[in-house]
Parts: structure tokens; sequence; C-alpha cells
């Protein structure tokens, strides 16, 4: 179990510049790096007093198999203390700077547009050659959806949000638990 009193505290490092999503886990807010200028995103879960399961979790598999192109890269966790309203813990992550593809479609539906097939191709590339990767490491996903598959201004496709993942082992080559989104999940879960 991670303590939160071992992790760094991030305004040393990291400066908030603005909020760009936000889901049931908290914000999501672009940072700039105090050193050396360099962007990314920091996932901020407040607030919390530990570290649960699904956190240590997200934790692990980023730390271990962010270093996959079609992985979002992950810089660190942070835990910034406040005894008030409990403190922030802070995941810093690659920054994304072309969206979610949930994004891309609702922004394309508005304009009366639709994907074409070799972009859709592409997305779908990438995103299961990150779900590759993360099967050969015995880890599954379980929330594979628009919303967790991110996209770079320089055309990277990347898997995010590990929090409901889970790592097989060879006496358990199969979850028997369902979870991930409900609208998004397969008819037999």
């Amino acid at each position: 179990m991670i303590g939160l009193e071992s992790l760094a505290d991030p305004s040393g490092d990291w400066d908030i510049v603005e909020t760009i999503g936000k889901g049931t886990y908290g914000k999501v807010y672009r940072v700039i790096n105090r050193k050396d200028r360099s962007q990314a995103a920091v996932k901020v879960l407040d607030p919390v007093n530990d570290v649960d399961e699904e956190i240590e979790a997200e934790y692990n598999i980023l730390r271990s198999l962010s270093n996959h192109p079609n992985v979002v890269k992950f810089y660190g966790m942070f835990y910034k203390a406040d005894h008030l309203s409990g403190g922030q813990l802070w995941l810093v992550l690659e920054l994304c700077n072309g969206g979610s593809v949930t994004d891309l479609i609702k922004g394309l539906l508005a304009c009366d547009r639709r994907l074409e097939e070799p972009l859709i191709s592409y997305i779908l590339y990438g995103a299961l050659l990150g779900l590759q990767h993360l099967h050969n490491n015995r880890i599954i996903h379980r929330d594979v959806k628009g919303n967790n598959i991110l996209l770079t201004t320089e055309g990277g496709v990347k898997l995010v949000d590990f929090g409901v993942s889970a790592q097989l082992t060879s006496a358990r080559l199969r979850r028997n638990t369902s979870v991930g989104t409900p609208f998004w999940m397969s008819p037999e879960d």
C-alpha cells in the first residue's frame, strides 16, 4: 500500500494553468513544469485521505506500462496535503491536446459531419495496440470507451484511465467481476 506521506508535494514542481476536463473522480488540469516549462495533464483526485485499491491499481499500471506509444505516459504521483478539506492526489500524465475520441465525435456531429472510415480505422488500430500491450502484461482495462481514448496533436492515440483495470495472475486467468461503464459494456457482461 502506498503511503500518502511518502509522496512529494506537487506545488514545487507544477503550476496549474487551466481546467481541461472533469469526471466522477475529480478534475483534469493542464499544468506547466516550473523547471523546464514542459506541459502535462494532472488528474486530481480529491478529497483523498488514503490510497484505495483503484488508485493503487492505476498507479501500478501507469508506473510499469506507460512506456508504450499507445498508453498515456506517466510522470509521477504527488500528494498535496490539506488538513481541512482532505488532501489532493495528483497523477501527472502526458498532455493529450487532441482531446478524447468522444469529444471528436461530438464536434463532428455538431457540424453535421461523421468520422470517416480511414480515421476510424487509425484510431481503433492505435487503441488495439495499446490494449495488446496491456494484455501481453496480463492487464485488462475493463472500461474502454471514447472518453478513455485520447488523441495528441501529433496524431497519437493513447489509452487512459486504468482505475478499474485488473491484473490477471497465472492462478486466475479470468475475472468473475463486472465493472466499467454500463452503456459501453458488452451484452454478456
